[in-house]
C-alpha cells in the first residue's frame, strides 16, 4: 500500500483496539495500533501493532495490502439531562 494511504487510513485508528492489518504474504494482524514511524533516516515507514496476546508486530507501510477497523460504528450521542427535563417540561 502507498504511504501516504496507509498513514491516511491508519491515523484515526491509533491507539484504537480491534484493528486489523492484512499484510501481502496474507498474513493478519489484529489488535491495537501502537506507533507509527514514517520519516526516520534509513528506515522504512512502518506501524505496530499489539496483539491480544501482549506480542508487538512491526509491519512496514509497503507490506499493507488492506487495513480493517472492526470496531463498531459509534452511536449517537444521547440526550444530557437537563435537555430531556426541558423536553418535558413543554410536552406538559
Amino acid at each position: 500500500m502507498e504511504v501516504t494511504k496507509a498513514l491516511a487510513a491508519l491515523q484515526p485508528l491509533y491507539g484504537k483496539d480491534n484493528v486489523e492489518i492484512i499484510t501481502e504474504d496474507g498474513s493478519r494482524v489484529r489488535g491495537i495500533v501502537r506507533s507509527m514511524k514514517m520519516t526516520q533516516a534509513l528506515t522504512k515507514p512502518s506501524v505496530k501493532m499489539e496483539r491480544a496476546d501482549g506480542e508487538i508486530v512491526k509491519i512496514t507501510f509497503d507490506m499493507i495490502t488492506e487495513i480493517i477497523d472492526h470496531n463498531p460504528e459509534e452511536a449517537p450521542k444521547a440526550q444530557g439531562t437537563r435537555q430531556r427535563a426541558e423536553d418535558r417540561r413543554r410536552s406538559k
